[in-house]
């Protein structure tokens, strides 16, 4: 399996260095990336997260809500959308197969429908939650702008059964998608949210969504978040006593299997240029 990891249009908070942790200062904006996986299978190609997409680019105001275009200002380049810098690899939209979701957050899935022809794969609490617009945070995060056309696409799993993986339980295989792929429920930043963890032969990475923000965060004696993201995350949890637990058993994953398998969240971009070997913005 070939993989390949893309950064899908970063975000630029307000705060600099008090996000990021590298921004040289607090009155800079800050860069936060929006790391997705392509997969090169024997089924096809399968993207996991999809970052902004094209239309997202075009029409900001129509798509995205106010106060995260205002707090996180992303940089809405159209080359740097998941379509395009696929083309860039040598395929089209359609050879997109499949796409896993960690959760349906605005910069998670504003590419959906740039493949028509992909399945989408979440957890079912994920898709209840997201279709309830409950609160208006709700209404800000989840946006059906980016994803209603593509909903007969969707494919939901049962949130409580599963098999077991590393100690993490409710481990879902998927439909039409390789053993090597698998769902792994990651509750607390969203209530369905889910990590996907990818066997590539002789190494697991486990993709870890917004789980945790910053790469301090996994450190196994002293973990540590810089304060502006530490903010972030209280604002945008559902469960944090879930979150708070999972970001402990994703240490105890690191401390237990750190020869195996490397965990990383989608949005430390020192995490995604240490995996993809090049600059974020390239």
């Amino acid at each position: 399996m070939r993989i390949h990891h893309l950064n899908c249009i970063s975000s630029c908070p307000l705060g600099g260095r008090l996000m990021d942790g590298r921004t040289p200062s607090v009155v800079q904006r800050g860069e936060l990336c929006c790391h997705c996986l392509l997969l090169e299978t024997s089924r096809g190609l399968v993207l996991i997260d999809t970052g902004y997409g094209l239309n997202d680019v075009r029409n900001p105001r129509g798509r995205l809500s106010p106060l995260f275009l205002g707090l996180l200002k992303p940089a809405l380049l159209e080359e740097m959308t998941a379509v395009r810098q696929i083309h860039r690899l040598g395929y089209k939209p359609s050879d997109v197969r499949h796409i896993v979701l960690t959760h349906l957050d605005f910069d998670h899935a504003g590419g959906l429908d740039d493949f028509p022809q992909a399945a989408v794969h979440l957890t079912r609490t994920e898709r209840e939650h997201a279709f309830m617009q409950g609160t208006w945070l709700d209404r800000q995060r989840f946006r059906p702008q980016q994803w209603a056309a593509s909903r007969h696409r969707w494919h939901a799993y049962e949130p409580r059964v599963g098999d077991t993986w590393h100690g993490f339980g409710c481990v879902k295989d998927l439909k039409g998608l390789p053993p090597e792929v698998l769902l792994v429920p990651l509750v607390g930043h969203t209530l369905g949210h889910a990590g996907v963890a990818i066997n590539t032969g002789d190494h697991w990475l486990l993709h870890a969504g917004d789980a945790y923000f910053y790469h301090r965060e996994m450190d196994l004696d002293s973990p540590w978040c810089t304060p502006g993201l530490r903010l972030y995350q209280t604002l945008m949890e559902k469960d944090r006593g879930a979150r708070l637990q999972n970001q402990e058993r994703l240490r105890e994953l690191k401390r237990n299997h750190s020869r195996t398998l490397t965990v990383f969240g989608a949005h430390d971009t020192l995490e995604f240029e240490r995996l993809s070997e090049r600059a974020a913005s390239a």
